[in-house]
């Protein structure tokens, strides 16, 4: 009979960084800069809507927890991924694997809540003008934003609870990161009820939230159709950072659920790798540069908050000798 691996080898071995080892400093380098670049473009967002009251609006607020997410996850995925890297064995305990795995698909599950209701927000905003503010006042807004963040959170808890019963009779995956469904296939006991509650997570998050944001797309694109030109190209404008957003998310998580769960190893190492980290990797990245640098209204403010703090240093009076 075999034994539970967590209660003799409390570590998890990641056997997904391959040749990623053979050329392990220039991918720490290109991981730092890369880290680097997602907490400085997400807080330079942040902050600026934090500051400037005329950027507390839903819109921005939704951006702004859009960015607070995008940290979030970057925080589960790339200090592991680097020290790993570091490591001449990649291995990670069993609760900081459960840590990470809870993490990143919290991060998913919040990703697609935020911009599902970034979504609605765009619809109101475009098919119901007039009653845009009394709709979205900040008390739905908070209200929206709370459940974007409990909806998730609840049912990975669960998800993660039906994961850590389980006993486990191996300790290795294939993947450079912790995700539910490698976990529980180190299992050496029947994992039913883990694979049926794992397909009600991916209908909830992946299914039933897209498909809330392909309504309030339907809906603008009806009214689109019968409005004249200059409305269409404005409500373009509005809807483009979202669905840029949207369709790179979504098309990132698909692939990487859908070839990892069916064919793990049909495709060549790189292109498995980088279809398994690419949600964890460009979207952190890419919101705040469509949403912060493509907007007007939080473009022109960053630039201003820099522009004024580079004068003030300018015209600081040199120390005393």
């Amino acid at each position: 009979m075999a034994n539970s691996t967590t209660s003799f080898n409390p570590s998890v071995m990641m056997l997904g960084f391959g040749e990623m080892t053979s050329i392990k400093y220039l991918y720490c380098v290109l991981v730092i800069i890369w880290y680097v670049m997602i907490i400085l473009c997400n807080s330079a967002v942040i902050a600026v809507i934090i500051l400037c009251k005329t950027l507390q609006k839903p819109m921005y607020i939704f951006i702004f927890t859009l960015c607070l997410n995008g940290l979030y996850g970057s925080f589960a995925f790339y200090p592991s991924l680097f020290i790993n890297l570091l490591q001449d064995v990649q291995t990670i305990s069993y609760v900081g694997c459960i840590v990470q795995d809870f993490a990143i698909n919290t991060y998913v599950g919040c990703e697609t809540a935020i911009l599902a209701v970034m979504g609605f927000d765009r619809y109101v905003s475009i098919c119901n003008p007039l009653r845009y503010n009394t709709i979205m006042a900040l008390t739905t807004v908070y209200k929206l934003i709370t459940t974007v963040w409990m909806y998730p959170f609840i049912l990975i808890t669960i998800h993660v609870l039906l994961t850590i019963r389980l006993p486990l009779c191996e300790s290795t995956i294939l993947k450079i990161y912790c995700d539910n469904w490698s976990i529980v296939r180190l299992s050496c006991v029947n994992t039913g009820l883990n694979n049926i509650y794992g397909i009600f997570v991916m209908i909830a998050i992946l299914l039933i939230m897209p498909l809330l944001v392909f309504i309030s797309y339907a809906e603008i694109l009806r009214e689109c159709v019968r409005s004249s030109k200059d409305f269409r190209s404005k409500a373009l404008q509005t809807c483009a950072p979202h669905l840029i957003s949207i369709t790179n998310f979504l098309v990132d998580v698909l692939f990487e659920v859908t070839v990892y769960r069916f064919t793990p190893t049909n495709l060549p190492y790189a292109l498995r790798v980088f279809m398994s980290v690419n949600f964890l990797v460009v979207p952190p990245l890419l919101n705040p540069l469509i949403y912060g640098f493509k907007m007007q209204e939080i473009r022109i403010k960053i630039f201003n908050i820099f522009l004024q703090k580079t004068s003030q240093l300018k015209w600081l009076p040199p120390d005393s000798p």
